[in-house]
């Protein structure tokens, strides 16, 4: 599977750490991410990840165009609610695409560990069949 991640500032530790805990069943899919959030869980993990821009040199927006191409299977999107952002309305956009494409999403730590999950029992092969490539 394809999987992009992208975290708010306040959210890359914690997606370092996520990464660290689950980089085995990581590193058995393609891995893509925002700039900063990719060199910091390449550095931390050693996982080989495609890096684009930073989220607010349009980094999140090449990940968009990828789910609108249908080249992204998973997202892992570490959000912070609590914090008002300068490109929120692209965060929106984002998680629009994904719900247009049938695409699994995790905005949080919870519902990663419950994708990450459902990926290492082979359940997200439905997508196999709902959007054949």
């Amino acid at each position: 599977m394809n999987i992009a991640l992208i975290a708010h500032d306040s959210k890359k530790e914690l997606m370092v750490q996520f990464c660290i805990a689950y980089c085995g069943t990581l590193s058995r899919h393609t891995l893509c991410a925002t700039g900063t959030t990719g060199k910091l869980v390449a550095d931390a993990t050693g996982l080989e990840i495609q890096k684009f821009l930073s989220g607010a040199q349009g980094g999140d927006q090449q990940i968009a165009a990828r789910i609108s191409y249908n080249e992204i299977d998973l997202l892992l999107f570490f959000r912070d609610p609590l914090n008002p952002k300068p490109n929120e309305p692209d965060d929106a956009n984002l998680l629009r695409l994904c719900d247009v494409h049938n695409i699994p999403v995790a905005t949080n730590m919870a519902t990663a560990e419950c994708l990450i999950h459902s990926l290492d029992r082979g359940d997200l092969d439905w997508r196999d069949i709902v959007n054949p490539k």
